[in-house]
């Protein structure tokens, strides 16, 4: 991407913002930490902020939270690799991985770094030390499991596989993945489906903040670094005299540390996709006709085109 920012501004003589032309840049032609993970790192705080309504966990026979949740991954590119990270790092289990020369499961639980490590070496995930090995990957679709993330390919979800389907959610990394007619029987069986539309956004929004990012001329957080430690270092010494203890040097340097641009962006990222899937939710419960976060997703949007045509009188 990088290239294309390049002649872009060579194009544009004096374009002061030639370089959000474009995003995907590396992060020393202006690009933005946190990008090539975002979609992965997306599907989990999606994941686990679906998780965190004890209602809907409880309809679905579930705990809250992604502690001890039974993950099942398709897919060990970027966005299978990143989302089978965060999930486990959240405390889930990856029970199963599938690539396209088969997969490999583990009731307790694989390393998503060794797993590409070891297929790096061989060639191949078949033979990973103590997993099986299943041939054919489209199997492992359907053993028992919590959350099943496709990210890989779409129409992995058919009217053929889906009543065989047995995880309780489905949280699309790829782009359509599930096909109408199985998104039908996902809702008869009360399937909880995290549509595509929403759940693997979250390199588009990290995309937005580098546009973002290139439009401000400065880096995340890059203005008020050494205001805020300043702030907070003179907090800490108010506390210290308030109270007679001191904190060690440790401890001072966590608390008075100012965030760096990856840490603004993961928390940005975060909320986005946590408000966004609130909306998405309420959107569902406050309307009965809407059956599925997947409709719900599609009425927000329209509703969000229709209400600028509204408002700006654009014709017809």
């Amino acid at each position: 991407m990088a290239w294309i920012a390049d002649t872009y501004a060579a194009l544009s003589p004096g374009h002061l913002d030639a370089i959000a032309c474009v995003t995907g840049k590396p992060v020393t032609e202006g690009g933005i930490h946190g990008r090539k993970e975002a979609t992965g790192r997306g599907l989990a705080y999606a994941l686990a902020e679906a998780c965190s309504y004890p209602e809907d966990m409880a309809a679905l026979g579930l705990s809250t939270g992604l502690d001890g949740k039974r993950v099942v991954v398709q897919g060990i590119g970027n966005v299978g690799y990143h989302a089978a990270k965060f999930c486990r790092e959240g405390g889930a289990r990856i029970i199963a991985i599938a690539a396209p020369e088969g997969a490999i499961l583990d009731p307790g639980g694989l390393a998503e770094d060794e797993v590409v490590e070891f297929r790096t070496r061989t060639g191949s995930m078949l033979g990973f030390p103590g997993a099986a090995s299943m041939p054919r990957g489209a199997d492992v679709l359907e053993i028992d499991c919590d959350v099943l993330i496709p990210a890989a390919l779409e129409n992995q979800l058919t009217a053929d596989n889906a009543p065989r389907i047995n995880a309780r959610i489905i949280v699309e990394g790829a782009n359509g993945p599930t096909t109408p007619e199985a998104d039908e029987i996902f809702r008869s069986k009360g399937t909880l489906v995290i549509p595509d539309l929403y759940a693997n956004a979250g390199g588009v929004v990290v995309s937005y903040f580098e546009w973002l990012k290139n439009l401000s001329h400065v880096r995340f957080g890059g203005l008020q670094r050494r205001h805020q430690a300043a702030r907070d270092l003179r907090l800490l010494h108010a506390i210290e005299r308030a109270t007679g203890q001191t904190f060690t040097a440790g401890e001072q340097a966590s608390i008075v540390a100012p965030p760096d641009e990856l840490s603004i962006v993961n928390a940005a990222l975060e909320d986005t996709m946590a408000s966004a899937y609130q909306g998405i939710r309420d959107a569902r419960q406050q309307q009965p006709e809407v059956e599925d976060l997947r409709t719900a997703a599609f009425l927000i949007a329209i509703n969000k085109v229709a209400r600028a045509y509204v408002e700006l009188g654009v014709f017809p």
